[in-house]
């Protein structure tokens, strides 16, 4: 697999694909690296760097011959870049018939807004489903979780995985439109679902499972630390009302008693603090949970079971997922210098050692020298 470098959602799919097991090399800009290529986003790892000039005029051949390869490229530019550089997917696939060319966009390849700017947050905001996401008094988002990640990387993997597998009854590769516009809305299914069986009102903070209700919320604690309750299920909520030790007369399902049982709820779990109350619901069904921050969550007795967390450099990173019992993917690898690959990976695959050598004396190409490398 070749992947264009980018940023957000298309590394991340490349890299989930490379620590599931599969060949990818990140094709980085040859130019010196600048503050946006060292963000240290934990993006990169688990894969080579080749740097290449795409806008030389030997760079963009470079690219095609590794394409030529592959069974997978993967960009995340604006609509018209790689058609631009001569990359496109009539290039690409004219050359490589079987190839999957998956491209990620914000808006998507089509459509009036297709050559807007935008991030994470406005590709939410259109979908309606950052409008789903904070408090009552106004939408903000959980970080870039919504439209990147869920509804850019996860649809873009999905396409990848679709499409080769269609490739093994047609023959032919194609082309793969994953927009984080079309994903997000996507996410958003089952409460567009519930939206239009009256089951979900248009109101942030109103609904079962946005925080309106009192049983499917996150409460403070003596500590100032959270909890979150998803006690949903009749037996589930009796637990935790039996672990609070109250009672209501009302039933659970009576929204108009919400507001009272929320304030009780509140003021129990103000009692003690976040540690005290897991030892309280420990072992129970009352579905509490530690509200954890980053520094905490990778020692969560469960998930250090699990593995969930690997360490890299010395710091806890997420493994890959999901999981298989017949091929196992790979411990996260460390992130390469931008271009650390660059000689080693074109020769071993078709470039002689002369072609190399002309691509590094006219700037196409460029290896990262070696004190580059251990700085």
């Amino acid at each position: 697999m070749v992947e264009l470098a980018g940023i957000g959602p298309s590394p991340l799919a490349a890299l989930i694909l490379a620590e599931l097991g599969a060949d990818v090399v990140r094709v980085d800009r040859a130019a010196a690296p600048g503050a946006l290529d060292w963000f240290p986003d934990g993006l990169r790892r688990s894969r080579p760097s080749i740097a290449v000039d795409l806008k030389s005029a030997a760079g963009p051949d470079v690219v095609r011959r590794l394409a030529d390869q592959a069974d997978v490229l993967i960009e995340g530019l604006r609509p018209g870049v790689t058609e631009r550089l001569g990359l496109g997917p009539k290039e690409c696939l004219a050359s490589n018939p079987r190839l999957v060319y998956a491209r990620m966009t914000g808006w998507g390849q089509t459509g009036p807004w297709a050559d807007r700017v935008g991030h994470d947050i406005t590709y939410a905001a259109i979908t309606g489903v950052l409008h789903l996401s904070g408090g009552p008094e106004q939408p903000r988002p959980p970080a870039n979780l919504l439209a990147d990640f869920g509804g850019g990387t996860l649809y873009l993997l999905v396409g990848i995985l679709a499409a080769l597998h269609a490739r093994q009854t047609t023959g032919r590769g194609q082309v793969v439109d994953a927009a984080m516009v079309d994903g997000a809305a996507s996410l958003a299914t089952m409460v567009y679902g519930l939206f239009n069986g009256g089951a979900w009102r248009d109101v942030r903070g109103a609904n079962l499972l946005d925080g309106g209700a009192p049983f499917y919320d996150t409460y403070p604690c003596a500590d100032g630390r959270f909890v979150a309750v998803g006690a949903l299920e009749p037996p589930f909520y009796a637990a935790l009302l039996a672990g609070l030790g109250l009672q209501f007369a009302e039933r659970q399902d009576d929204v108009a008693a919400w507001p009272r049982h929320r304030a009780a709820i509140a003021e129990a779990f103000a009692s003690r603090s976040r540690d005290e109350w897991l030892e309280v619901f420990d072992g129970t069904d009352a579905c509490v949970a530690p509200v954890l921050g980053l520094a905490e969550a990778p020692g969560h007795p469960h998930l250090v079971a699990r593995g969930t967390f690997a360490e890299l450099d010395g710091r806890p990173v997420p493994r890959v997922a999901p999981r298989f019992s017949d091929t196992p993917g790979r411990d996260p690898g460390p992130e390469p210098v931008i271009g650390a690959d660059t000689t080693t990976y074109l020769l071993d695959h078709g470039f002689s050692q002369a072609e190399v050598d002309a691509l590094l004396a006219n700037g196409a190409v460029r290896q990262a020298d070696a004190e580059t490398q251990r700085g």
